[in-house]
């Protein structure tokens, strides 16, 4: 059965640059997808398709979007391709929203693997404050977030060390999911 692969995770926890990595050798089966933003292109961060707001909400109204959401300002999508892509029987791992897994849960059910990339408080505080586009409340709201408690079905993936160690976790997870 083919999965949909929910990677969530705080700001600063390196879900892009595992995600990057991992584009460089995927596996056969995988299909890393992008999010629709309305986001500037360049603004550092996610490969991700920059979409206007007027532009979003028509795709949005046109059924577009398997899924979208709103968070920190913006809207976010994941185009329907990503119902293709499993329907052919691939993999499709995708930058998720934590607050946004019960309706994709409910939505894909058993093909759903949620997925979660944990780092401890004090690698998020680094990493957050290294890139600096937070204020400090903004890192105090991050840090108190990812404090939150994980849903009990999400699979830790802990992102401490070394970004390598990391991929090989997630690659193992990949080929012999829960």
């Amino acid at each position: 059965m083919a999965r949909l692969i929910w990677l969530t995770g705080p700001s600063g926890s390196g879900k892009d640059s595992l995600l990057n990595a991992l584009r460089e050798a995927p596996p056969d089966n995988l299909v890393i997808a992008h999010r629709y933003i309305t986001r500037p292109a360049d603004a550092g961060g996610e490969n991700h398709v920059a979409l206007s707001e007027a532009e979003f909400r028509r795709r949005q109204a046109m059924g577009l979007f398997a899924i979208s959401w709103q968070a920190h300002g913006l809207y976010y999508g994941l185009g329907e391709e990503i119902d293709h892509w499993l329907a052919r029987g691939l993999n499709v791992l995708v930058n998720g929203s934590r607050l946004h897994l019960p309706i994709v849960e409910q939505q894909y059910g058993t093909q759903l693997l949620p997925l979660v990339l944990h780092v401890s408080p004090a690698v998020l505080e680094m990493r957050l404050r290294q890139r600096g586009r937070e204020s400090e409340g903004e890192i105090r709201q991050r840090l108190a977030r990812a404090s939150e408690p994980l849903p009990a079905h999400c699979h830790p993936l802990n992102n401490d060390g070394a970004l390598s160690d990391t991929l090989n976790g997630l690659r193992q997870l990949l080929e012999h999911p829960p």
